[in-house]
């Protein structure tokens, strides 16, 4: 039987999926993917955070991939599946709050994709310098590490080697079978984490005794939520610049990831950034295109977000 491999890329929020996702795209391979990105929130912007790229991209962000909407996930894969000789393998990027069981339980459950996918590797992406504290208050950053294949633990630059050691002490703990690799901005050679045969259903099953029974229940903390703005106006680099510095150095403890594509006044290329708590990086990517409405985009995700305060705010950055 040809199976298509399956690779899923989970990690908590700003962990660096999405960086690994885009590394994969742009190497030198000579494979062709087809990719499923899914975000937590109701305005898609991962899915124009992955490079651009002759793979097909689709985009899930009606829901979060391991609860309500794994229907569109099954949908996905068996039309996917009917397109021979289209690609190689499918990429699946969870979003950062998914449990990766009901996902990985898809390819076992599901009966049309059983006969056609075969999941090659959970592949966990995590944050050296925030997973112990995400560890304390996220289930999902635990169940993450348990149900991987193969660990990126990741920006060890921003962590000293002794925290490092512990760290992965700490991983090891949680999940003793893994491979661990150690990475900055999520560089690793693509055969440590692509086409590894790495899935081992005995190994989750003593995990989960009931993974194949398919009653898997999935439930996010109520306490995180989303919320999304768009601006049609030009927005001020200068205004934004200081309001979302503002933002992250005093709400930063509680905004667990933030990003968004910004137009700029009299600026023709798209600013994206991506933050993790008080952490921010952004730069120009690309021109907008001529039949790409200039709309600006941002997300916040996190606990006891001021909505009103957020919305004000990136109101009062639009160029005057």
């Amino acid at each position: 039987m040809n199976q298509v491999p399956v690779t899923v890329l989970t990690g908590y929020l700003g962990a660096g999926k999405t960086t690994l996702l885009n590394r994969i795209l742009t190497e030198q391979h000579g494979k062709r993917y087809a990719v499923v990105v899914n975000e937590f929130g109701e305005i898609g912007i991962d899915n124009d955070l992955v490079v651009e790229t002759d793979e097909e991209v689709f985009e899930m962000n009606n829901g979060c991939i391991c609860c309500t909407v794994r229907g569109d996930l099954i949908r996905i894969l068996t039309g996917l599946m009917r397109r021979k000789g289209k690609f190689d393998a499918i990429l699946i990027e969870t979003t950062g709050l998914a449990d990766p069981a009901p996902v990985a339980q898809t390819f076992f459950v599901d009966e049309d994709v059983q006969a056609k996918a075969k999941l090659d590797a959970v592949v966990t992406v995590v944050d050296a310098l925030n997973i112990e504290a995400r560890l304390k208050d996220s289930k999902e950053a635990r169940e993450q590490i348990a149900f991987a294949d193969v660990i990126l633990l990741n920006k060890t630059d921003l962590v000293a080697p002794a925290d490092l050691d512990r760290i992965e002490g700490i991983i090891r703990g949680i999940n003793k079978a893994a491979e661990i690799h150690r990475t900055t901005n999520s560089q690793v050679p693509l055969d440590r984490v692509l086409d590894r045969g790495a899935f081992d259903l005995d190994r989750i099953l003593a995990i989960e005794p009931d993974f194949l029974e398919g009653g898997h229940v999935h439930s996010h903390n109520e306490d995180i939520t989303s919320v999304s703005f768009t601006q049609i106006d030009p927005l001020d680099e200068n205004k934004f610049n200081r309001w979302i510095s503002h933002i992250l150095q005093t709400k930063g403890q509680d905004i667990l990831r933030s990003k968004g594509i910004l137009s700029f006044a009299n600026q023709d290329d798209q600013f994206v950034f991506q933050g993790v708590h008080m952490l921010l990086d952004g730069d120009y990517r690309r021109p907008w295109a001529p039949d790409d409405p200039r709309i600006s985009r941002i997300v916040f995700i996190g606990r006891n977000l001021d909505v009103a305060a957020l919305k004000a705010g990136f109101e009062a950055c639009r160029a005057a």
